[in-house]
Formats: C-alpha cells, sequence, structure tokens
C-alpha cells in the first residue's frame, strides 16, 4: 500500500485482509515506446492498415527524412515496424546500431551504402520498388534517394528487443564491437542469389541472399502447405535473427485459418485481399458458435499490414485473395520464429503445427471443418469482381478416414 507525504509515494504494509498494491494499473510505457515518443512522430497503433502510403508522414530529424512508426497490436516489445520517406535527390542521414532491420521498398529507386568500419570496404547496391534488403548488425549504412521525386521505405527492426533489455540508448547507437559474422567484404555480399535449400529447422525452401531484387515477381518453389497451388519461400539475410518469407495464393483461392501466437504481420506485396482473425478460444466456427463480434477484419492492398495474432494467446487468421492476380504477401515475425517459441526443451519432438491440420494435432483448419460463413462470403465477394472461386468442391467433403 502507499500514500503520498510532500507529493513522494510513501510505502507501508497492508492491513489484515488487504492486499498490496493498486490492483488495477495502465500499462506502462516500455523503453521503446519512450524512445518512439521522444523521435517525435506519429505512431500508428491496430490491428492493420490497408496501406502504409496513407500514413501520415512527419519531419523525422534522426532519420534525415520523414517517417512514421508502426506498432501493430501483438507485436510490441516483439519488433518494430515504421515507414521512412528518402528526400527527392537526397539521402537519409548515416546510421550504425546493434538492432538488425530489414527494408522494404514500397515506391522509388535508389542505393544503399553499408559498411562495417570507417575507412573499411563498402558495399554499394541499388534498388528499386518492391526490392527487399537487410541491413547487418552495427554496420554504418546510408540509404540513397536517385530520382527527383521522394521515395518511400517500410522498415522492420528488432529495435524493441534490446532497447527494453538495455535500457542504454547510447549503447545501441554507439556500441564500438564489430560483428563481423553478420559482415563480409566479399564483392557478392550484396548479389541476389536464386538458388534453393532447405531450412535446417523445418526443411521448408529458403535462400540464403542479403538482396531480393523484386519480391513482387521473383520465382517462389511450390509449397502447398496454406492452399492448393500456394508458393512460399524463406529469404535468409545478413544472419538474421529476423524471421520472414515470401508466400503466394492462386487467383480464385483461399488459405485454410490456422493458429500460432502473436508476432507475425502479413505484409501485401501483390494483389489485394483481406484476413480474419479470431482469438483460439472462439474455435473453429466462430460465426456458427456465437462469437462473430470477436471476428478482426483487415482488408488491405500492396503494401498493406495486418497483425496475424493482434494479442495474447494463440489467435486463428485466414487470409483470401479477391483480387485478378496471384495473391502474395511476406510475412515478418521479428526474432520470433513459430518453432522457437513453442516453450519446449531442446530435442523435444513437434510438428509443423502451423501446416498441419487440426485433426493431426496442428492448428490449421481443414476446408470441411471450417465456419460455412467462411465459404459463401469469399465467394459472393468475388463473384461482385466478375471472379468466381476456383475451390475445388472436393477440398470441403469430410474425408472418409477421417
Amino acid at each position: 500500500m502507499s500514500h503520498f507525504v510532500d507529493d513522494a509515494p510513501q510505502w507501508h504494509e497492508p492491513k489484515h485482509g488487504e492486499r498490496a498494491g493498486f490492483g488495477k494499473f495502465g500499462q506502462p510505457q516500455s523503453d521503446y515506446d519512450r524512445f518512439m515518443e521522444a523521435d517525435g512522430i506519429p505512431v500508428f497503433r491496430g490491428v492493420g492498415i490497408s496501406k502504409v502510403q496513407n500514413l501520415p508522414l512527419v519531419n523525422w530529424p534522426r532519420m534525415g527524412g520523414r517517417g512514421s512508426y508502426i506498432q501493430l497490436h501483438g507485436t510490441e516489445g516483439k519488433w518494430g515496424n515504421y515507414v521512412v520517406e528518402v528526400p527527392a535527390a537526397g539521402a537519409l542521414n548515416v546510421e550504425k546500431h546493434i538492432y538488425e532491420e530489414i527494408y522494404l521498398v514500397v515506391e522509388g529507386r535508389g542505393s544503399t551504402e553499408v559498411w562495417m568500419e570507417e575507412g573499411g570496404p563498402k558495399h554499394v547496391f541499388e534498388w528499386q520498388t518492391g526490392s527487399l534488403f537487410s541491413i547487418p548488425v552495427n554496420a554504418y549504412h546510408r540509404i540513397v534517394n536517385a530520382t527527383n521525386s521522394p521515395a518511400l521505405l517500410l522498415g522492420g527492426t528488432t529495435a524493441p528487443n534490446l532497447m527494453n533489455l538495455i535500457g542504454d540508448k547510447d549503447f545501441i547507437f554507439n556500441c564500438p564491437y564489430g560483428f563481423m559474422s553478420r559482415f563480409s567484404a566479399d564483392r557478392d555480399f550484396y548479389k541476389p542469389n536464386e538458388e534453393i535449400e532447405p531450412d535446417p529447422i523445418r526443411g521448408l525452401a529458403m535462400r540464403r541472399t542479403n538482396l531480393v531484387p523484386d519480391v513482387m515477381n521473383c520465382d517462389l518453389p511450390l509449397d502447398n502447405r496454406r492452399s492448393p497451388g500456394y508458393r512460399r519461400v524463406e529469404p535468409f539475410m545478413t544472419a538474421n535473427k529476423f524471421y520472414l518469407w515470401i508466400g503466394q495464393h492462386e487467383t480464385g483461392k483461399y488459405s485454410k485459418a490456422h493458429a500460432h501466437t502473436s508476432a507475425a504481420v502479413l505484409v501485401c506485396v501483390k494483389g489485394k485481399g483481406y484476413t480474419y482473425t479470431w482469438p483460439e478460444e472462439c474455435g473453429v466456427n466462430p460465426w456458427k458458435d456465437g462469437h462473430a463480434d470477436r471476428v478482426k477484419r483487415v482488408d488491405y492492398e500492396p503494401v498493406g499490414l495486418v497483425s496475424a495474432a493482434p494479442g495474447g494467446a494463440r489467435w486463428y487468421h485466414q487470409h483470401f485473395n479477391t483480387s485478378s492476380e496471384p495473391f502474395r504477401l511476406s510475412a515478418w515475425f521479428g526474432p520470433n520464429h513459430p518453432s522457437l517459441v513453442t516453450g519446449l526443451p531442446p530435442g523435444e519432438k513437434q510438428i509443423d503445427y502451423t501446416a498441419m491440420d487440426v485433426t493431426e494435432g496442428g492448428t490449421s483448419i481443414p476446408y470441411w471443418m471450417e465456419d460455412p460463413h467462411i465459404r459463401s462470403e469469399f465467394e459472393e465477394h468475388i463473384g461482385r469482381t466478375g471472379a468466381k472461386s476456383r475451390m475445388d468442391p472436393v477440398l470441403y467433403d469430410k474425408p472418409a478416414t477421417v
């Protein structure tokens, strides 16, 4: 218990039958919240946004451009997002920091300079709308606009993790240690790599590359886990802990709903569609079971964002292609690989639970089990655009083996 003396809080023990503390209190600001506030630019908070191009941009002296922070529900403390505008025929300020950083070019064309130490080897590579690249930890870097129009970039960082853990901005931005395991002076360091290999945890398609020139049109290997004909690849960039992938649903098709905890943000890079997300506790048929009021929907297009699990425990989420072209998404998780946040001890066997059906011990809802509202609304929605569903009716038949 506490009371105030001369405006200073004073502690005293609770009386018999009372409990210590306030009982109810407001969510405190984290170090990263205070860092964003000190930058003096807007912070967008919500489940999602139709396109980041609609966000207000304010002068950002620390970066040397204009920008806006994005902190979608469920990503608080897990990783950070922002958009930054690079001045026409100008450049952002030189930066160096011990948090990881990736960029997706929303609009524009330019180049980036990266070097590990003053006077040391410098990489210079070009980018355009749709390019995805990573900055090595604690490397100097400068982003340059090559055109007479502003360029817009979407950034993803592990800044919240470091700031909330260390709590010392001077160390984060002025650490002298060179992370040479994350950087190479080799001339091919930013040369795009198309070679596919299995990722070491789940055996899914992965590319070791620090630059993807065009995420909107790059080749994606067949995956089939989320929807029929689904394609997907994981770029592994500058030895990051920051986990992401690029996936694509075919025209007239949609993904199965699947559940996992907060962290993932879906970034639409091609086509348009919508996402439904609801708490796992509402079950596999939220509309049918009277929980429609707890289902959240976000409609989005390039470059729109949606939080797959906007808070708390596991949430189901399901993605629908409503465009006349394939629906391509990039999912950003920060340092929260879904197979590393299970709480299981090392060596414990687990399954690819977000891709395996609930009948197999996973969290993916097979089409024949999903809420009837899902299919009827999807067919009605795309019917209004003159298109039609390409979902095989057999998908909605319960297998005889179940």
